[in-house]
């Protein structure tokens, strides 16, 4: 790796935006599923909580990974679309799918020393 600053690390930055699992589980439905994507399927597909859910893209939103687009206003009804940004994350995930792919065993509890 680079000799980087830890200050100012990428890696640190991205795992800033990307904070747990849900994040890369609702950016993998965008890229399974294609690039706009209602919470009402998001929730059905993920199982999460609604609160959970929508802490999760408002996070996104706010990092600039996600775009919120009313498609309806009465009632107002909303889908959430990648940005230039997450477009780019693309790479990313279909890395982790490869390397999570070549380690299926990785699903084992680990062995005690």
């Amino acid at each position: 790796m680079k000799d980087i600053s830890r200050a100012h690390c990428p890696i640190r930055r991205a795992t800033d935006i990307l904070t747990d699992q849900w994040s890369f589980l609702i950016l993998r439905e965008f890229f399974l599923e294609g690039r706009k994507r209602r919470f009402q399927d998001l929730q059905q597909e993920l199982g999460l909580s609604p609160n959970t859910l929508s802490n999760r893209l408002k996070h996104l939103e706010n990092t600039g990974i996600l775009e919120r687009r009313l498609y309806s206003s009465h009632p107002p009804r909303a889908e959430y679309v990648l940005t230039e940004m997450g477009a780019r994350f693309g790479p990313v995930l279909e890395a982790l799918h490869d390397w999570g792919t070549s380690y299926p065993e990785t699903d084992k509890k680990p062995k005690s020393d």
